[in-house]
């Protein structure tokens, strides 16, 4: 086999390198949770850096939306904020803050795995979703009121045990990251996208690539964005550019709309943080970090490098390769 020589090497090298950079803000320290356990008062220290960094790099058949509810069941409540566990065997729970006012608020969710998710609540009076990951088990969740600099005041907490209705509950419906509706323009998109395709694989296939194809990595947000950004999917698909935060979420809220199981995954490609996918296949089950979508190879579904590189040969086997990826959390 003839060797490649030096210069084609560094061409490589370097395509790697510029897809990478503009995908990942570096990693930030991590909240230290134990504290949460260890307090004997209501007062919890989340630690100096609260926030981890977003994560950037870089006449159809109708779509099925499973709106999440919180029907007062099950619940924990005062006066300050509700958890509405009813609906736990389909994946989630709902949280709604009472008070109003300019408030910054954290839910914290930590299931049988040991990984404590966290989320900012929203003050409007509104119930939020918020997956529960971890699937089978004994999970703790809580909703905690900045009191100053990191430390949070204890509001309300509740263990809870959930038993799902199958595997797939918690990644087969709208949440805090993967925000949709029926009448999301995304829904419409991945209906007309998916007309007449019946199989999981070949959803995928269509979606991803549109996405691939019509959206952009948007460099000038990614040196913006703040702490707690959320994605939203109709404008990344009506501007048709995003961070991979916005890519990962608009694949997962158009492949749900259409009955797909799907992972929103947040970890580490080296040390950038990042976004990416994983899909259930009716023949192969859990696809955990690659995909099947162009008919003949296996690849990892990351379409924000996919689509900042162009495909070329060189990211493809960098995305590939399932060693690169690291994965944290799960929405």
């Amino acid at each position: 086999m003839k060797k490649r020589g030096p210069i084609v090497l560094l061409l490589l090298a370097a395509l790697l390198a510029a897809a990478l950079g503009g995908c990942g803000a570096q990693k930030t320290e991590t909240v230290d949770f134990a504290s949460l356990e260890d307090t004997a008062g209501p007062v919890v220290e989340l630690g100096d850096l609260l926030d981890e960094a977003v994560p950037l790099s870089g006449a159809p058949t109708l779509g099925t939306v499973l709106t999440p509810t919180a029907p007062g069941v099950q619940t924990k409540k005062n006066s300050s904020a509700v958890i509405d566990y009813s609906n736990s065997k389909d994946g989630y729970v709902m949280v709604k803050w009472n008070e109003g006012g300019d408030v910054k608020l954290k839910v914290l969710i930590k299931g049988p795995s040991g990984t404590t998710y966290q989320y900012n609540l929203r003050t409007d009076k509104q119930y939020e979703a918020f997956p529960l990951s971890d699937g089978n088990g004994e999970y703790s969740v809580g909703v905690y009121k900045n009191t100053s600099g990191t430390q949070y005041a204890t509001i309300i907490t509740e263990t809870i045990s959930v038993a799902l209705t199958d595997e797939f509950a918690p990644f087969i419906r709208p949440n805090q990251y993967v925000t949709y509706t029926a009448g999301s323009a995304a829904v419409t998109k991945a209906s007309e996208l998916c007309a007449g395709i019946a199989d999981n694989l070949g959803k995928v296939e269509a979606v991803y690539t549109f996405v691939v194809n019509n959206t952009v990595y948007d460099k000038e947000k990614a040196q913006t964005v703040q702490s707690g950004y959320l994605p939203n999917v109709d404008e990344t698909l009506a501007t048709g550019k995003g961070i991979c935060f916005d890519y990962a979420a608009l694949m997962a809220a158009m492949l749900r709309s259409q009955g797909v199981p799907v992972k929103l995954v947040v970890g580490y490609t080296g040390s950038a943080y990042h976004a990416w996918i994983s899909v259930y296949s009716e023949t192969d089950g859990w696809v955990e970090g690659k995909i099947y979508f162009d008919g003949q190879t296996w690849k990892l579904m990351d379409p924000t490098f996919a689509s900042s590189a162009n495909s070329s040969d060189s990211i493809m086997e960098y995305i590939g390769n399932g060693a690169n990826y690291s994965a944290k959390y799960l929405y």
